[in-house]
């Protein structure tokens, strides 16, 4: 991992997010409309074949940290025997996954044993019914037991993802902020972002502050040092500690208060799209380079992809005027969570 890949505004970006899928067992409500989406045929989904081939092509660019994403990546069948090779392949390289934690059950050993650098598990609420309200189909008790198989290995570092929702969930952050205590992981809130017109709405948002202040006891909550934030490890978190119990509480304000400036990443869809922002529609498809196994066609893709990168994205709220008609059809199942 000797090269390094920097944008136009100096940018280092050595962290990349894949999508293996596109396919989900949930339909949470800031992912996909009710009625689902149409599945992307198998033969446009990247092979395990081409996602090697992609990972050592951008660990030769001086990628250092890639995750896994979805769709749901455990729904994939050979998805952790894929993970494997990737960890033989690239002992030094930083693996991790992000999940709805519904099949890790099944698999946590297996992820302990092959190294797992990170787990994300989204988790937006503790009550059952709400639970299944925002995923639609799944089973929360399923997901908890998940998160406890995968802790009791001690192997693998677990985060929990809430997306805080205003007239569902946003009464729920001090039960969340407890159960992460009690279980001993971090949590992270997550701003609802403005990505899909189909599903987002600006009577749902609640602003990073406004989440910092419904944390339990709020003014014991100090924010973490300017060298503690948001970097390789706490990515686009600002983390805030208690002093009381020490315990560590992350807020992504992607939206409120844009993280742009100190943006490392990339992001792959399933079907092989290099996206340089999320807020963004430009891509450049790297699909012929990875199935004709070109990795000089490869590696003037992602460059590609990379000189494209905005110095900022269109992370705003629209106006009332603007309405969600100002906003694309960009599904994240599709995009990579």
């Amino acid at each position: 991992m000797d090269g390094i890949i920097q944008d136009s505004f100096g940018r280092v970006l050595d962290y990349v997010r894949i999508s293996v899928t596109d396919r989900c067992n949930f339909r949470c409500v800031y992912c996909m409309p009710a009625d689902g989406i149409e599945w992307i045929p198998h033969d446009k989904i990247l092979t395990y074949e081409d996602l090697l081939f992609l990972c050592r092509t951008l660990t030769d660019l001086g990628v250092r940290k890639i995750r896994f994403t979805g769709g749901e990546p455990f729904v994939r069948k050979g998805f952790v025997p894929f993970l494997e090779s990737v960890k033989e392949a690239h002992p030094r390289l930083r693996i991790a996954v992000t999940t709805n934690g519904s099949l890790l059950e099944k698999w946590a050993e297996r992820i302990a044993r092959l190294g797992l650098d990170s787990l994300n598990v989204s988790l937006d609420s503790l009550d059952p019914g709400k639970f299944a309200e925002t995923t639609r189909t799944g089973e929360l008790e399923r997901v908890l037991r998940g998160i406890d198989a995968v802790r009791e290995t001690g192997g693998v570092p677990v985060k929990l993802n809430s997306v805080v929702m205003r007239n569902f969930n946003f009464d729920e952050i001090p039960a969340l902020v407890g159960f992460a205590a009690e279980k001993g992981v971090t949590l992270r809130f997550i701003e609802f972002m403005p990505l899909d017109k189909d599903v987002w709405s600006q009577s749902r948002f609640v602003p990073a502050e406004e989440i910092l202040s419904l944390l339990p006891d709020p003014s014991l909550w100090r924010s973490c040092p300017s060298k503690d934030n948001r970097s390789e490890i706490c990515g686009p978190s600002r983390y805030f500690r208690n002093s009381a119990t020490g315990q560590m509480v992350g807020i992504i304000s992607a939206v409120s208060d844009h993280f742009c400036h100190l943006c490392n990443r990339l992001r792959v869809t399933s079907t092989g799209v290099m996206r340089p922002c999320l807020f963004g529609n430009f891509g450049v498809p790297l699909l012929e380079a990875l199935r004709s196994k070109d990795a000089g066609a490869l590696q003037k893709g992602i460059l590609q992809a990379v000189s494209r990168k905005p110095r900022r994205g269109e992370t705003g709220i629209p106006s009332p005027e603007e309405g969600t008609d100002s906003l694309e059809e960009r599904h994240m199942s599709q995009i990579g969570g």
